[in-house]
């Protein structure tokens, strides 16, 4: 788990900061990659951003707007989803609706690994 949330010095990070998420959408289709691990995403407008295989493990989307967003083929272990908007968001099916609950009012990061076995 990253300590601390950190700026990317990416093109498409600089992107998702200057909210141009069509533009994010865009260049990733067209083959650009980004790492996004530990980034820096507070408080941010991310609605219609496209995440589907990304690896946003230990990204900090404290009071981000995130709603709409498909989360379903997306890495979000350790994930801090703060105050953060999540209303029509897609998840994966083995995160409970408790662990995002808890992220969004307490802060905690997501945990994803050996979710599967605790049913």
């Amino acid at each position: 788990m990253s300590e601390t949330p950190r700026a990317v010095d990416n093109k498409l990070y600089e992107m998702l900061q200057d909210e141009q998420i069509e533009e994010f959408n865009a260049y990733r289709a067209a083959g650009h990659t980004v790492d996004l691990r530990g980034a820096l995403l507070r408080g941010l407008d991310l609605r219609g951003l496209n995440v589907a295989g990304l690896d946003l493990q230990d990204c900090y989307f404290r009071g981000a707007d995130l709603r709409g967003v498909d989360f379903r083929e997306t890495n979000l272990e350790g994930v801090s989803m703060a105050e953060a908007q999540i209303s029509g968001c897609y998840f994966p099916a083995s995160l409970t609706a408790e662990e995002i609950r808890m992220s969004v009012e307490l802060g905690t990061r997501i945990r994803t690994r050996g979710l599967e076995t605790l049913s």
